[in-house]
């Protein structure tokens, strides 16, 4: 009988250990992760040039889907200066057709070459298509710079909390704390918009968290029902750590707050059955992160521009990303949630119902998102190395 025990135990003991190198193996869990390295503090130091030294902060900033749809264009005649383009090559044309999200993004990524330009001692001097707004086409695209980025020495020094917020992960997707945000929280973020043409409205009374968590939960739906979305989704999610360390852009599994040997199973099992990542199984995420998310959420906000040009959207993204820092220093965490207010033809009757409820006279919500304490951490998303951004 001992002799038994002892043999099933042995043949369990083996088993494990297949099936742990088995986990180790597809996943790639013991990989280098090339793809966090933008994520160390030390990692600007790497670069000479003060404008690398810049955009490789600038890089952490919140973006669309994960495209970190930048490129960066040295200016050869001044060694202060570069000019900020879209990546035409990291649209999502079947979410976002008319490049909408892709452009708010840009202002995201200006933002965040702000806060890292003022912290290493220089003023980033920010004009806005300096050759005029593209249409959105890709030609347009790739011919018209977002901005032009001049670095000037300063003495002013940016608070090292908002510093410290750039290497913290941009999106929580995870439940929040059901505490409201306090007046002095809800002042505090609103002081972040510094622009007549940008109106930011944070709500936490009972009609309007009900009316919007509606908004929510069924734009996911809809969203989750289209074909075209989820397999572009499905494209885009990056299974394993070898496919995370090639692309570094895109969906990972983690993106729902996953970590430790549970991810590594996850990717595993991905890898080894790649049917599982499927359009059945990207519309599940939406809809089951959409409603995790009304479930456990204090406030929710919008961004509100008057009109809805190229640079309208661009400082949309510049006051999220405002919002977004000034919140992680008080603990706060955010989540954009976007579906209703994009602008695909399945989504157009809930668009125009929330932009009547919430952005009347012609005005466009730019951005919705929750805020609230993160009940736990979340790892960060994958980031691209600051030279795959130049354009040479």
């Amino acid at each position: 009988m001992v002799k038994i025990i002892k043999g099933t135990g042995l043949v369990i003991f083996v088993l494990l250990v297949v099936l742990f190198a088995t986990i180790a193996f597809a996943s790639g869990m013991f990989m280098s992760k090339k793809y966090l390295d933008p994520w160390q503090k030390d990692y600007y130091k790497g670069f000479d040039d003060i404008r690398l030294q810049v955009a490789s902060q600038g890089l952490l900033a919140p973006n669309g889907h994960n495209m970190q749809p930048w490129k960066i264009k040295l200016d050869s005649s001044d060694k202060a200066a570069f000019y900020l383009y879209g990546d035409s090559n990291l649209l999502t044309p079947d979410v976002d057709p008319p490049a909408r999200q892709f452009t708010i993004t840009q202002g995201a990524f200006l933002q965040y070459c702000s806060v890292a330009a003022s912290h290493l001692g220089y003023n980033a001097n920010i004009t806005l298509f300096p050759n005029g707004e593209y249409d959105g086409s890709v030609g347009s695209i790739k011919e018209k710079p977002v901005a032009k980025v001049i670095l000037k020495k300063s003495s002013k020094v940016t608070d090292s909390a908002l510093h410290d917020a750039l290497f913290l992960p941009d999106t929580s997707r995870v439940a929040y704390q059901s505490g409201k945000l306090s007046d002095s929280q809800v002042e505090k973020l609103k002081q972040q918009n510094i622009t007549d043409n940008l109106i930011l409205n944070i709500y936490q009374d009972t009609t309007n968290m009900d009316k919007i968590s509606r908004y929510v939960v069924d734009s996911a739906k809809i969203e989750g029902s289209i074909k075209e979305i989820n397999n572009e989704s499905v494209k885009l999610t990056r299974t394993n750590e070898y496919q995370k360390n090639k692309y570094r852009y895109g969906f990972s599994l983690e993106g729902d707050g996953t970590s430790g040997l549970q991810l590594y199973t996850k990717e595993a099992l991905v890898t080894l059955f790649p049917s599982l990542n499927n359009e059945a199984a990207s519309q599940d995420a939406i809809i089951s992160q959409a409603e995790l998310a009304v479930k456990n959420t204090p406030a929710y906000a919008f961004i509100i521009t008057k009109d809805n040009s190229r640079k309208s959207q661009v400082e949309a993204g510049l006051l999220y990303s405002r919002v977004q820092l000034e919140a992680e220093t008080m603990g706060l965490a955010v989540q954009p949630l976007s579906q209703s207010i994009e602008e695909y033809p399945q989504m157009s009757d809930l668009y125009l119902n929330i932009h009547n409820d919430y952005a009347p006279e012609g005005a466009t919500i730019q951005m919705l998102f929750r805020l609230g304490k993160p009940l736990h951490s979340v790892p960060c998303s994958m980031r691209r190395d600051v030279n795959d951004l130049l354009i040479k």
